[in-house]
């Protein structure tokens, strides 16, 4: 199954933003704390219920501000918390998964941030445990050098720790500055579920710049690995746009089922 969808509700509130994604037909929204967690309790239930009643599948992106590899323990302490804080609302909401990006490399050993983000995310996933919330942790692919989160990375903390994962195709295209949609597919043959951002994106020799409206150029060859492959997988757009660009892919798949 594929589902589309966008990253936030492009304005419109969390409600209205379900119901106009219902209208259009499309089975899936991100709900975006970008920065910080206010969303209470009470309206985190009202919005499961109704995205459960549209049969939309909700997942929710943690605020931007983490760093489970800061050299300073507070700032540590307080990405956890936002992380923990976004799963409790991701649980009444009723999301599975808890999008976030995981840390920097600072200059440091590849293998040494591997490791320390390894061992907070364990943490985080005992508090998790502890307090019953049905959802999963899913660190994402990122789109600069600078940054944790590389497809092999995120792979390898889904292994050795249970994590989900997301992967942002945007963000591959950016950090590298080219995609081998075979290598990426061939990589996460066996995941049953994939959780996927995808968007048009400008990036330099860096890495990624901005996020951009998604051209068709763009989608089309995703589109065909995921039909080829028959892959199971959510995709969240990420554009200015996001519920507009979701509509033209779910068009782009249909037209291309067709052929």
């Amino acid at each position: 199954m594929i589902r589309l969808g966008p990253a936030g509700s492009g304005g419109l509130g969390n409600t209205k933003g379900l119901e106009e994604v219902k209208k259009l037909g499309l089975n899936a929204m991100e709900v975006e704390f970008t920065y910080g967690v206010r969303m209470p309790i009470a309206e985190a239930k009202k919005i499961g219920v109704l995205a459960k009643t549209l049969d939309i599948a909700l997942s929710v992106h943690a605020p931007y501000y983490i760093n489970l590899a800061s050299f300073d323990k507070e700032k540590v302490g307080a990405s956890k918390k936002r992380i923990i804080d976004s799963s409790e609302r991701a649980h009444y909401l009723g999301a599975k998964y808890i999008v976030f990006h995981a840390g920097f490399y600072q200059e440091r050993e590849k293998e040494e941030i591997f490791k320390i983000i390894k061992k907070e995310i364990i943490d985080v996933q005992k508090t998790i445990k502890k307090n019953n919330w049905k959802v999963n942790l899913a660190p994402e692919t990122t789109g600069k050098k600078t940054q944790f989160g590389d497809l092999d990375e995120v792979l390898r903390l889904h292994k050795e720790t249970g994590c989900e994962f997301c992967v942002d195709f945007a963000h591959l295209l950016a950090r590298d500055g080219n995609i081998s949609y075979d290598k990426v597919f061939d990589k996460l043959k066996g995941i049953k579920y994939v959780h996927a951002h995808f968007s048009g994106i400008e990036f330099t020799e860096k890495g990624e710049k901005r996020h951009q409206k998604t051209r068709k150029n763009d989608i089309i060859p995703l589109v065909k690995f995921i039909l080829k492959r028959k892959t199971d997988i959510t995709i969240i757009n990420e554009s200015p746009d996001p519920i507009r660009d979701s509509l033209e892919t779910k068009k782009i798949i249909n037209s291309l089922r067709k052929l």
